[in-house]
This record gives structure tokens, sequence and C-alpha cells, in this order.
């Protein structure tokens, strides 16, 4: 995998911080995955021939097909990190509640 360097300027230009840029671009690649993991097992568990072992040692040509577009989608962490770049990604503070 190539090794795609990002100016931390231009993370820099869309939050306060380098360091907040970072923690943002990381809850959003949270969020991807999560969503990813989501339709992922949603597809698998929808198939036609599932077996209940799931160390059966049969290939499901559906299942590997299924695995391997998922292994080739844009890793969260980039998709993320280009959001933040690409002004795309908003974030706001959680308002703090005074007692």
């Amino acid at each position: 995998m190539k090794v795609k360097p990002i100016e931390l300027t231009k993370i820099d230009k869309h939050a306060s911080n380098v360091y907040e840029g970072v923690i943002v671009a990381a809850k959003r690649a949270r969020q991807i995955n999560d969503d990813n993991r989501l339709e992922f097992s949603t597809l698998l568990n929808t198939m036609i021939g599932v077996t209940e072992d799931e160390f059966d040692e049969k290939e499901n040509p559906e299942r590997l097909r299924v695995s391997l577009e998922f292994e080739n989608k844009i890793k969260p962490h980039l998709s993320a990190l280009d959001e933040l770049v690409n002004g795309k990604l908003e974030y706001s503070y959680k308002e703090k509640h005074e007692d």
C-alpha cells in the first residue's frame, strides 16, 4: 500500500489545530467503519446458503466476492481525512451544562 502524505497545513485550515483535526478525522473514521461493518454483516446474513457453522471449510463464492469487495473499499481513515481536508466534514463541541 502506498503512503499518501497529507500536508498538516491542510488539516490545520479546517480545525483549530492539527491535534483537533486528527481527533475529528479519527472519530469520523470510526463512524465510517461502523457503517461498513453493519453493511457487511447485513449482506452476509441475507445470503442464501449461510451455514450456522462459521468455521465451515466449504467456500461460498458469493461470500468470498462480498469479502473481497469490502477489502477493496477505501479505508475509513483515508475517507475521513479526505472529507476533512476537502471541507466536507462538519463538527461541533458538546455544550457544557452548568450545575
